[in-house]
């Protein structure tokens, strides 16, 4: 198989994010080939590199948040840009910000910066899948992206989210987010925020 059957198998599928290792396996080629061949389209600008390892063909109209969840995984899109996603808070987040039980890590690509906040694995929930022009991402809750907004302000000694739309915020689920981490402190803050 050739890299233009590549290229249209991949368009077909519908797979928007590869490796070398997907590449090696439609190819049937070696892992030696398979990185001259991405060297050399890279260089040709025929595939972009997101990070080390993970590629996508150059023009391809990838959601951006469907990347920050391929960038580090597990993961899913809380904190400043969930807030301002969901018209929490007022302000545009041009950095996409993210949680995981992973290390913290932060990655430039794209024109972009993506972030990510570790939390423990407790905490780890209150997201579902949206979707953007076909593109499913995983993004917490208004609720869940409050209190991880939050958690991480407190750990940081920065007062409490104080300019957001109370009306978008569920007072008794937030509570309940702020409860799996274990924290009395946290949890005080939610309280005395949303009253």
């Amino acid at each position: 198989m050739k890299w233009i059957d590549f290229e249209q198998q991949i368009k077909a599928k519908n797979i928007n994010l590869f490796t070398p290792f997907d590449v090696a396996r439609f190819l049937g080629r070696s892992k030696i080939a398979v990185r001259f061949l991405m060297y050399r389209l890279k260089k040709k600008g025929g595939i972009v590199s997101i990070k080390r390892g993970l590629y996508m063909l150059s023009g391809a109209q990838v959601s951006e948040l469907y990347i920050a969840n391929k960038i580090y995984s597990p993961s899913y899109i809380s904190l400043e840009f969930a807030l301002s996603y969901h018209r929490v808070i007022p302000e545009t987040v041009y950095e996409i910000t993210s949680v995981t039980p992973k290390a913290t890590r932060r990655f430039e690509t794209l024109g972009k910066v993506f972030s990510y906040r570790k939390i423990k694995k407790s905490a780890y929930t209150g997201y579902s899948i949206q979707k953007i022009n076909g593109f499913g991402f995983y993004i917490a809750d208004a609720e869940k992206a409050f209190v991880d907004a939050n958690y991480f302000r407190l750990l940081e000694n920065k007062p409490p989210l104080s300019r957001f739309n109370k009306e978008k915020i569920n007072a008794e689920k937030a509570e309940r987010y702020a409860k799996l981490f274990g924290n009395e402190k946290l949890i005080g803050v939610i309280k005395t925020t949303l009253r």
